[in-house]
C-alpha cells in the first residue's frame, strides 16, 4: 500500500472521527474546536487528492473565516443554561437513529468493497489540474460567462444591503 493511501485512510478516518465529535459534544465551543479539526482532516485530504488550491480555500474560508463567525455567534447566543437544551426520546431521534444505522451501513459496504484497480489510483493528471494555474485557467476561458454572472449577483447583494441599511439609518 502506498504511503499516500495510507494518509488519505488515516486523515479519512480522522474526519469521520471528528465529524462525530463534533455533533455529539454538548458544549458548543467544543464542538466548533471538533469542526476546526475536522476542516483540518478535510485539508488534508485534499491535499492527498493532488488538489492545492481547494486545500488552501478550506483552511482560509472554512478553518479561518466560517468559524470566526461561529465562535461569535455560539458568543452571543450566551448558551449558559445547558438543562434546558435536553430533549427525550422523540420522533427526531428515531430518525436520526434510522439515518445512522444506514450510515453504519454504508461505512461497512465502503471498508469491505473491494474496488477494481482502476479505482486505486489518481490518474496520470491529477497533479495538474488541481493547482491554482489550471483552476484559474478553466474559470476565465471556459467558465468566463458564470463567473462574471456570480460576480455581478455578489455586486447587486452588497448593494442592496447598503440601501437596506441606509433605510434603517434614517428611521
Amino acid at each position: 500500500m502506498e504511503i499516500s493511501a495510507i494518509f488519505f485512510y488515516v486523515l479519512a478516518a480522522g474526519a469521520v472521527a471528528t465529524g462525530l465529535l463534533t455533533i455529539t459534544r454538548r458544549n458548543p465551543v467544543s464542538s466548533a474546536m471538533f469542526l476546526i479539526l475536522h476542516f483540518v482532516c478535510l485539508t488534508g485530504l485534499y491535499l492527498t487528492l493532488q488538489a492545492q488550491l481547494l486545500a488552501v480555500l478550506q483552511v482560509l474560508v472554512y478553518a479561518g473565516a466560517i468559524m470566526v463567525l461561529v465562535l461569535f455567534v455560539i458568543m452571543l447566543l450566551n448558551l449558559g443554561d445547558e438543562e434546558k437544551l435536553t430533549e427525550s426520546v422523540n420522533q427526531r431521534s428515531l430518525v436520526a437513529a434510522a439515518i445512522g444505522a444506514v450510515f453504519a451501513l454504508q461505512l461497512i459496504l465502503a471498508f469491505t468493497f473491494d474496488p477494481s484497480p482502476r479505482y486505486s489510483a489518481l490518474p496520470d493528471n491529477a497533479a495538474s489540474v488541481g493547482t491554482v494555474e489550471a483552476i484559474g485557467n478553466e474559470m476565465f476561458t471556459t467558465f468566463l460567462f458564470p463567473f462574471e454572472a456570480v460576480s455581478l449577483l455578489l455586486l447587486a447583494a452588497v448593494i442592496g444591503s447598503i440601501i437596506l441599511a441606509k433605510r434603517k439609518l434614517r428611521s
